[in-house]
């Protein structure tokens, strides 16, 4: 019985989690929950799981339905817990995501936004520990099994015959408009994306291909490879999440159907691997599996991210926040949809770089990015 803490209980990836331990309660004990402001959604989960903790912030008080009440970094370290799946969304990760590690409690990641705003310093705390990161997202949980048995890895660092490996996208909602009706894209729009049902922060980023630039990001702090060596193919079908090219030419890859239920249950086993429980692909009906490159042109917020990502230091700090701000803006209405990149762009050309940000540093810059564009 493995005891976990879910931070984002409320959330897309939350919620999926919590069907997994529906599908393995004989394998596992729901410990601590962490929601978000929808109280009614969270009173749900308690009833059902039964936490010893619980957080929200709309709880004020001490005790609520015989959960103890604890901060989010509280709930990071509460002695009960074996596993932390951090699923939160947003900056509010961050330092929960530091104190699990220094507790040196097993930590699943499903937030983008840590490695993103602080790669550098939750993988030297990582390795400080001896803690591996165990990657929620279906690309890094992919190329995760891809390097499995044939490379050594964790806490930042690759050693063994991999030569690249190869993140998939697919292309998000705008993939075959063309580039000069993307100003009158409307956020409904822009939700609904071809293959994957998720959050709408994460869908607006997945239609300006920004997240898949997050994705390189990640990749190259979880498995310490130079961007060079982490290239992105355009895959239509989201079936193929991650490959792998190896030093002999061959390639490993990971199949599913564009489900996040599967590799949440692979992050939260580890290092078992459960019975199947969710839709198995069916390989005979597959009509095709296609690939093509990249037209980057398309997307100024990839290109973007990747400038920012090879300047290293507080850039992607800076990036995070300011594209965390454009995009709501334009879930408001605020602002177009091709005024993301230029926002976020104007944000990082004024920004005065720290070469190796603390976490204050990290801290005090997202809160100075959000406080600029409001």
């Amino acid at each position: 019985m493995k005891n976990i803490v879910i931070l984002g209980s409320t959330g897309s990836i939350g919620k999926q989690a919590l069907d997994v331990v529906r599908a393995n309660r004989d394998k596992f004990k729901v410990v601590g929950l962490a929601g978000g402001e929808n109280v009614e959604a969270l009173l749900q989960q308690v009833k059902e799981f039964s936490p010893i903790y619980v957080n929200s912030p709309n709880i004020k008080e001490k005790s609520w339905n015989n959960a103890k009440v604890v901060s989010l970094e509280e709930m990071a370290v509460v002695p009960e817990a074996d596993l932390v799946l951090i699923s939160t969304v947003g900056s509010v990760g961050l330092v929960p995501t530091l104190e699990a590690i220094r507790s040196k409690k097993e930590v699943a990641l499903a937030n983008k936004e840590v490695l993103i705003m602080a790669g550098e310093l939750v993988m030297a705390e990582a390795k400080k520990y001896n803690v591996q990161i165990l990657p929620v997202d279906s690309e890094h949980n992919a190329v995760w099994q891809c390097l499995m048995g044939d490379c050594t890895f964790g806490s930042g660092s690759v050693s063994g015959p991999v030569k690249r490996i190869i993140i998939t996208a697919s292309g998000g909602a705008f993939r075959d408009w063309p580039v000069e009706k993307l100003d009158s894209v409307t956020p409904e729009e822009a939700l609904a994306h071809p293959t994957w049902s998720m959050g709408k922060k994460i869908t607006i980023d997945s239609a300006t291909l920004m997240n898949k630039g997050f994705e390189v990001i990640e990749a190259r702090w979880l498995f310490g490879m130079d961007y060079d060596r982490i290239s992105v193919l355009l895959h239509r079908e989201s079936i193929i999440h991650a490959m792998a090219e190896f030093a002999d030419g061959s390639f490993k890859a990971v199949l599913s159907y564009p489900d996040m239920h599967i590799p949440i249950q692979h992050a939260l086993s580890y290092p078992e691997r459960f019975g199947v429980v969710w839709k198995q692909l069916d390989l005979e009906n597959l009509e095709k599996l296609s690939f093509a490159k990249m037209n980057y042109g398309r997307y100024p917020c990839f290109n973007l991210a990747m400038e920012a990502a090879k300047k290293e230091g507080s850039y992607t700090a800076v990036l995070n926040a300011a594209d965390d701000v454009a995009v709501h803006k334009f879930l408001d209405g605020k602002i177009k949809f091709t005024d993301i990149e230029k926002i976020v762009r104007k944000v990082l050309d004024e920004h005065k770089p720290i070469p190796h940000p603390s976490i204050e540093d990290v801290i005090r810059i997202d809160e100075e990015v959000r406080n600029s564009l409001k």
